[in-house]
């Protein structure tokens, strides 16, 4: 049976990409998309994931708008990478499908406490802000939720700064709420993503299908690509996020390891920092999970083959 996702994002040009896996892999049921501030205002992300949703014929799948801003701390956004709209580079259609007026968190609860215990997988791809809001207000949640796989954080490398990877360092409070609480969770973080490269000859594989969709993914690559380049130094864009996705559909995508986490809140020069404890296999009682590498060619295997099964919608 296909598994059941709710994808939390801020679309971003890697979010778009994982939004189109979860659409056009037969192994997920897409139920929900939620959206938080991160790559740009909660406004700006929200339209960006209703605009993604026409362009791929996402229908009968509930969008809710979240989290505005961090837990405590001032809204930061990644202008440099993603743009003003936060999608630069297609031409976004104006969207179609509306709002569920209960709101992020809450489509959240409501999602998990209405199927039964262990049916719904958690993929956020952004900051963690709804995500801790939900288990805190309803901490039912997390005996009933699959497991959480984010994309988020790393264990050798930052991006946002010298320790700390973007999603994390936006709100770190939130991370450690997400971390903290007993459910099994995946970090899929910058030592996996950054081997997810979108290099020329995936650019070709992409182009070759041919589709509207395909169009447009190649339009957002080539300026995540610039932008990339120019931002920091990477040849090839790395595409995050819909490696939290791939991991759903085949953990052989990921080689991960079991590892106790936990987020640094304090450090002048570490705040976001993803600690993992790798000296010693985990403890018994550990529920939380590194993913260390990832096999590039089944990953974007993935990737070419939902965009194939999305085709043309009308």
């Amino acid at each position: 049976m296909p598994r059941k996702i709710l994808l939390d994002c801020d679309p971003g040009h890697d979010d778009a990409v994982a939004m189109l896996l979860a659409h056009g892999s037969p192994d997920i049921e897409l139920v929900a998309v939620t959206t938080v501030a991160g790559n740009q205002t909660i406004e700006k992300v929200t339209r960006n994931a209703l605009a993604v949703a026409r362009i791929l014929g996402i229908t009968g799948v509930p969008f809710a708008q979240g989290a505005g801003r961090p837990l405590v701390r001032q809204v930061e956004v990644a202008p440099d990478i993603h743009g003003e709209s936060g999608l630069d580079g297609p031409v976004l259609p104006e969207p179609e499908l509306e709002l569920d007026p209960r709101g992020a968190v809450r489509l959240i609860i409501d999602t998990v406490m209405s199927h039964e215990p262990g049916e719904i997988t958690l993929v956020p791809t952004g900051a963690l802000t709804n995500i801790a809001l939900a288990a805190r207000l309803e901490p039912r949640i997390v005996e009933r939720v699959r497991q959480v796989v984010l994309m988020g954080g790393g264990v050798h490398e930052g991006n946002w700064s010298a320790t700390a990877e973007f999603n994390i360092l936006i709100d770190p409070e939130a991370a450690h709420i997400v971390f903290s609480e007993h459910w099994p969770l995946t970090m899929v973080g910058l030592d996996a993503t950054h081997q997810a490269l979108a290099t020329a000859e995936v650019a070709a594989r992409i182009a070759a299908v041919g589709t509207a969709p395909a169009r447009f993914v190649g339009e957002l690559l080539d300026f995540f690509g610039h932008a990339y380049k120019d931002a920091q130094g990477f040849d090839f864009p790395p595409v995050h996020d819909p490696c939290a996705v791939a991991y759903v559909i085949d953990p052989t995508v990921l080689e991960v390891r079991k590892a106790p986490l936990t987020v640094e809140l304090t450090g002048t020069h570490t705040l976001g920092m993803t600690v993992a404890d790798l000296r010693a296999p985990a403890p018994a009682e550990c529920t939380t999970s590194v993913a260390l590498g990832l096999d590039a060619v089944k990953f974007w295997d993935l990737v070419v083959d939902a965009l194939e099964r999305i085709g043309d919608p009308a």
